[in-house]
């Protein structure tokens, strides 16, 4: 097979600008790499070619490549020369900030009003929890963890600080666990953070520059925290269908003109922005419930990869599909290394171990590996060997199949509820798995003065405009933290309010 031309460059570094040459090298090729003119796949010139073009020696050339390579933007490959591999994620890593020039005193943004009164009234066991995002601690499984834990303990042989990326027995049963989700993972990918949000927080300062602009749904669990705001990105919500997001209307928000958005949602370019990646929830999504068929998910990374948008897929309910086939997730269908998967074991089994996880390209691992360590040194060593039992000894899988049979009976009880007391008040989703189900009511109601009386009456509501970019007039509603006989006693209460 005929081997393709090398790339054409008709540039030089600037002598008289007082930044290092191979810097700027670096720089200029990446930006020919982010801006789609020097496409995956696209092979170098020759080193000595280089050196003549850019006007320097052999060695500035190679360092530079050098450095391109490590990042795992380039490489090289016998009798094929070096080639383009990544033009997403891998990019971030040059010159990426240190999190530490973000920490001071008024780093982390304040949660609005009603968040912080969530967040408080949670722990008040006189409330009846109607939206939260937990199980119900009585589905807690006693007998597998006490026997997990007696099996752990025989393992554990130390409990000193941990490696920042994980021990590397639960990086194998992580790795495993998501080959069984269809995703080509070696333990090497995996990176152990303290719960999936911190695996965010440090996706947000260690790969994204103030300024950059995160694309989610809308609504959008992320828009009710502010992990993204408080290192100084941008939210701009996308809009939802049926489906899962409007690929289509993420186009037009990116710049496609050929497509179509709602004009309410105030387009932000990526291009107008610097830096920009997209944050979804494709598998029963927070807070709607809705999964995402298959064929919008490919259609998704197809528009991602043509416009070069990394992808942070939060699959922290993937294990939670009752009804029908689990779908693969994105980054079971990524060819390209668009998608960072963050995990979590807080949703299935226990918030309480604090265990998430982040698979990515390895050289992003290491990147938050050195991040991780000046955060805490590594997360709970304890509780890496008792998710790692859970998966390894199969107790996990088989916790799984009774759980969904459980949350399916309560999904189905719930909808029975909801069709009694709000047909023809409101309307909602069905969802195939996960915790939520997101009603709206087709009459205007006053939310704020619905969440307060809720309050007086024991109820604790989620109002959907805290993870909304414009009121909706909805409410996230969990099946999973109450009794049916629960919910539909919390629900009669709030339909008397209503």
């Amino acid at each position: 097979m005929a081997r393709s031309a090398p790339l054409d460059i008709d540039w030089a570094p600037d002598r008289t600008s007082g930044r290092p040459v191979t810097e700027q090298i670096v720089d200029f090729m990446c930006e020919r790499i982010s801006s789609g003119a020097w496409p995956i796949g696209s092979r170098l010139p020759s080193q000595r070619a280089m050196a003549e073009r850019f006007g320097v020696n052999r060695s500035t050339v190679i360092a530079a490549v050098e450095e391109l390579a490590d990042y795992g933007i380039v490489e090289g490959r016998r009798g094929g020369g070096t080639r383009i591999v990544s033009n997403t994620w891998s990019l971030m890593l040059p010159g990426a900030p240190d999190w530490a020039d973000y920490v001071s005193s008024g780093f982390f943004k304040a949660n609005n009003t009603t968040i912080q009164t969530i967040n408080r009234l949670e722990f008040d066991h006189t409330k009846t929890r109607l939206g939260t995002g937990e199980l119900d601690p009585r589905l807690f499984p006693r007998d597998m963890w006490r026997r997990v834990a007696r099996e752990a303990a025989d393992r554990i042989d130390s409990l000193g600080y941990p490696p920042p990326e994980g021990l590397d027995v639960l990086r194998e049963a992580i790795a495993a666990h998501m080959r069984e989700w269809g995703v080509d993972c070696r333990p090497e990918r995996i990176l152990v953070s303290s719960g999936a949000l911190q695996g965010l927080q440090m996706i947000s300062v260690s790969l994204l520059s103030a300024g950059s602009t995160v694309y989610a749904e809308a609504p959008s669990y992320i828009k009710s925290l502010q992990v993204f705001q408080s290192a100084g990105m941008r939210l701009t919500g996308v809009p939802m269908d049926g489906r899962g997001l409007d690929v289509n209307a993420l186009g037009k928000l990116l710049g496609d003109d050929t497509a179509t958005v709602a004009p309410t949602l105030n387009p932000i370019r990526a291009t107008d922005h610097g830096d920009a990646v997209l944050y979804t929830i494709p598998t029963n999504h927070n807070p709607t419930g809705i999964t995402m068929p298959e064929e919008r998910r490919r259609a998704l990374l197809a528009a991602c990869t043509e416009h070069r948008l990394p992808i942070i897929e939060d699959c922290a309910y993937q294990d939670l599909v009752f009804e029908g086939p689990t779908p693969r997730s994105l980054a079971a269908l990524d060819d390209n290394g668009m998608v960072i998967t963050v995990g979590s074991a807080s949703k299935a089994l226990a918030p309480g171990l604090r265990i998430g996880w982040v698979c990515a390209d390895e050289r992003i691992v290491h990147r938050l590996a050195d991040v991780k360590m000046q955060m805490d040194y590594g997360a709970s060593a304890l509780s890496q060997w008792v998710f790692a039992r859970f998966l390894d000894s199969g107790l996990y899988a088989e916790y799984l199949e009774s759980l969904r049979t459980e949350l399916r009976r309560r999904r189905d009880a719930a909808l029975e509820t909801l069709d009694r007391l709000f047909a023809g008040r409101a309307h909602w989703n069905v969802p195939r798995g996960g915790f939520y189900i997101w009603l709206t009511f087709d009459e205007p109601v006053h939310m704020g003065r619905l969440f307060q009386r809720a309050i007086d009456h024991g109820i604790l509501l989620n109002p959907g405009d805290i993870y909304d970019f414009r009121s909706n007039n909805a409410l996230r509603l969990s099946y999973v933290y109450t009794t049916p006989e629960e919910f539909a006693g919390a629900a009669q209460v709030l339909a008397d309010l209503v």
